[in-house]
């Protein structure tokens, strides 16, 4: 029915922020680390919701380049498990990382930055921009994982360690799926 997963993840987050205005709709479904393991629907719901319509944009504008060229690479059901498990994955990242555990986290950067991961190995020497500045994707993917270990340890109200764990999702799932595609052609 649909061809992109990215595009239909783009409107279901959608959905989601223009719900986050009813009552206790947003309550329900973000993340809290001191609350996970009671509350354990939120490792994957918060992925959906987003802060304010800046966070949202930023994010979308990055699932919709990063994710498009990655699901051209593979097949829906992997990029929906990237997605998925580098999303929870970076819950856990922040739950871990963050010095205060009451403060809710939303968002789909750990989840896109699993893209992003994926797709570094995928896709190394693709070019992408930082800044201004265009670079390999692997040395963008170095670059990012750089700066949001740096950010683990400089209080913000950025979900690094959300991020960096993303990241090594995404980069351990592109490790995989290169051997796997290695040995099927036997390259």
């Amino acid at each position: 029915m649909f061809k992109s997963v990215t595009l239909v993840l783009i409107l279901i987050c959608l959905i989601f922020f223009f719900l986050e205005s009813l009552p206790y709709f947003i309550e329900a479904l973000y993340f809290i680390p001191s609350q996970a393991f009671e509350r354990p629907w939120t490792f994957v719901t918060s992925i959906f919701l987003h802060a304010d319509f800046t966070h949202l944009i930023f994010n979308m504008f990055g699932l919709f380049m990063f994710g498009l060229y990655l699901e051209r690479k593979i097949s829906k059901k992997d990029y929906i498990i990237i997605f998925l498990l580098a999303g929870v994955v970076g819950n856990f990242g922040y739950m871990i990382t963050t010095l205060n555990k009451n403060i809710p986290a939303v968002g789909a950067s750990g989840a896109i930055y699993g893209i992003m991961g994926c797709l570094a190995i995928l896709e190394p020497y693709a070019t992408v921009y930082v800044g201004y500045l265009p670079m390999p994707m692997i040395v963008a993917a170095f670059f990012w994982a750089f700066m949001e270990f740096i950010g683990v340890f400089i209080p913000s109200n950025i979900a690094h360690g959300s991020h960096l764990f993303g990241l090594i999702v995404g980069i351990a799932f592109g490790i995989y799926m290169r051997k796997n595609l290695y040995r099927k052609f036997n390259i």
